[in-house]
């Protein structure tokens, strides 16, 4: 399934939000920032590795998995999307 920046925010905003059971996202916020920033470095070092040795698709699927941890550290860290658009 396909979805936007804007439509993943809103999914893992509800997700944080009404505490969903048996949903990764809360999982992780529950684990802490550090277990969040520790897969966002993991998923930062498969992007690298996916740009030197593999093909476009799985380039743009270790992407996504690091846009999903961003959102995921942004909902902990309670930052929202107008603040990273206000430095873009």
């Amino acid at each position: 399934m396909s979805k936007s920046f804007e439509a993943l925010w809103a999914e893992l905003s509800r997700k944080a939000a009404t505490g969903e059971e048996g949903s990764s996202t809360v999982s992780a916020l529950s684990s802490g920032t550090h277990f969040i920033a520790k897969k966002i470095v993991e998923e930062a070092s498969e992007v690298m590795l996916a740009a030197e040795s593999q093909g476009r698709t799985e380039l743009a699927d270790e992407i996504a998995q690091l846009i999903y941890w961003v959102q995921v550290l942004m909902l902990d860290k309670g930052i929202s999307l107008d603040e990273i658009y206000d430095r873009m």
